[in-house]
């Protein structure tokens, strides 16, 4: 196991002996990904932290959209309740890039992308070669997208 899942499943432990449904109930929605993860395909697989931090991402991402779903659909105690698991769920994601690291990183990418003879907007695919590892797991993709894309306009 890695120190993340290990992690998980020692927080997991304590919410259970404190009575604390909601976050036990949010760890193990986090651990049952995570398994279907390891299971997936055609035959079982060890995942690493940053396979981990790609399903919290994608998890994270479910409370988001649900939650706005949840407001749109005047359910605001619903809406909540998924914030609050969102909550729980980034509390084990790195800490998000604040905008002027994101526009660092970009800004390298398009000079080295140019360097190599890419420019103008049909250099986003090999700028976003270069970004994309960097921020993986710390950055919302599309709007890394949108930051790249406005970068080459």
């Amino acid at each position: 196991m890695t120190n993340l899942k290990e992690q998980i499943h020692i927080d997991l432990t304590a919410a259970i002996r404190a009575k604390d449904s909601l976050t036990s109930g949010t760890l193990r929605m986090v651990l049952s990904a995570i398994t279907n993860e390891e299971v997936s395909g055609k035959e079982a697989r060890v995942l690493d932290d940053q396979d981990f931090i790609t399903v919290l991402n994608r998890e994270a991402k479910k409370r988001k959209e649900a939650a706005t779903a949840y407001d749109d659909a005047k359910r605001p105690e619903l809406a909540d309740k998924e914030r609050a698991e969102l909550g729980i769920i980034q509390a084990y994601l790195p800490a998000a890039l604040s905008d002027e690291d994101l526009a660092k990183i970009i800004a390298d990418a398009v000079a080295q992308a140019a360097a190599d003879g890419a420019t103008g907007p049909s250099a986003m695919g090999a700028v976003m070669k270069l970004v994309s590892p960097q921020v993986s797991g710390r950055a919302d993709g599309g709007a890394v997208a949108a930051a790249v894309k406005s970068a080459l306009a």
